[in-house]
Order: C-alpha cells, then structure tokens, then sequence
C-alpha cells in the first residue's frame, strides 16, 4: 500500500477531490491505485461503481463540476452512454466509472494487480457530528 506521506500536495489535492465528489454522489467501492511504476500516461487511477445507469451519469457530472470548480484540467472524458463505463482523464488522475457488471467484466484491479492500493479513507471527509 502506498505511503500518503509519499503523496505530493498536489496529488493528495486531487485525489481528495475527486473522492469527496465521488463519495458525496455515494459511489460503491471506490479504489485507488497508484500506477505510479507501472504506467507512463497517469499516476493513479480511481475506481468506483454506481448502483446504476443514472447514477453513473450523476457520478460524473459531480466529478467534473468539481475538478472545473477547482481548475483541475480534464484532458479527455467521455459519456459512457449506455457501456456501462464512464473515463474521466484529469492527467495525472485517471477516473473510472462502472456500472456493477461492467467493473466485474473489466475487472481493471486485475488487470492493475502489480499496482499499489492507496487507502481512501484519508481522502473522504468524515460525516459531521450530530
């Protein structure tokens, strides 16, 4: 597992971005891997899933408004209209959105296996006391 401490700023910036935006539009099983080593095109990948169609298309939706809201630059997206499978590419971050059927197909923790998990934890603000 990667140490946050390894982190720069900036990285931590954006993964608490793109995380808190992600939690806040309760996407399942987030994950982060740091592919620091293994790929020359980003530096880590998120994963999560939305419980459906929509929801993966509200997924996004926050995702981007969040990283234009921050002046984080989207390099590449698409809509993923109906595969199931949205890509928000913010350079250094590359975001993946499925649907529950399609992570299962591509199964990209696989296909990353030799990649370092970072916790998300760290990144997701704590709900507030009541």
């Amino acid at each position: 597992m990667t140490d946050k401490r390894s982190l720069t700023p900036d990285n931590q910036k954006i993964l608490k971005l793109c995380c808190t935006a992600l939690d806040g539009t309760k996407a399942e099983n987030l994950a982060i891997l740091d592919v620091r080593e293994q790929s020359s095109i980003t530096n880590f990948i998120i994963l999560a899933t939305a419980n459906s169609h929509p929801h993966l298309k509200a997924l996004k939706r926050d995702l981007d408004a969040i990283l234009k809201e921050h002046n984080i630059m989207i390099i590449g997206s698409d809509e993923g209209d109906f595969s199931g499978w949205s890509v928000v590419d913010a350079f250094d971050v590359m975001i993946h959105l499925f649907t529950p059927e399609t992570r299962e197909n591509y199964s990209l923790e696989t296909l990353w296996k030799d990649a370092a998990p970072i916790g998300t934890k760290e990144f997701i603000p704590a709900p507030p006391e009541r």
